[in-house]
């Protein structure tokens, strides 16, 4: 096994085991966070249909000259507040939060501050 291979195994265990515990329902569905090496996304999940309600991204149209010139951290803060205005629209307001098997440090934990900030409960 290779290191890389080892590096994606562990992190789909540790998808597996928080994904066991964190289940989307319609009254509080899940705020997803993938966080890749250059960009940040965050999808709000309601796991008993199956159906994203809502999705932002630092790719997103909308927030990408934004977030021209900010740090990634600062960036995922504004990720954050975005995915928290889309939701409050769709008419959630409370969530239950998965990290996707990422570490609650760094880019993780501002997106979630951030919509904490936006107004989202978990």
């Amino acid at each position: 096994m290779t290191k890389a291979n080892a590096r994606v195994l562990g992190h789909q265990k540790r998808q597996a085991r928080v994904r066991k515990k964190v289940l989307g329902t319609s009254e509080r569905p899940r705020l997803c966070v993938f966080r890749s090496t250059a960009n940040i996304y965050a999808q709000v999940v309601d796991d008993e249909t199956g159906t994203t309600l809502a999705a932002v991204s630092t790719l997103s149209p909308d927030l990408k000259d934004t977030l021209v010139g900010l740090k990634k951290s600062d960036a995922a803060n504004v990720v954050g507040q975005a995915i928290a205005q889309v939701a409050k629209r769709k008419g959630c307001l409370k969530v239950v939060f998965d990290r996707n098997g990422f570490l609650y440090h760094g880019r993780v934990r501002a997106l979630s501050e951030g919509a904490r900030e936006g107004g989202l409960d978990f």
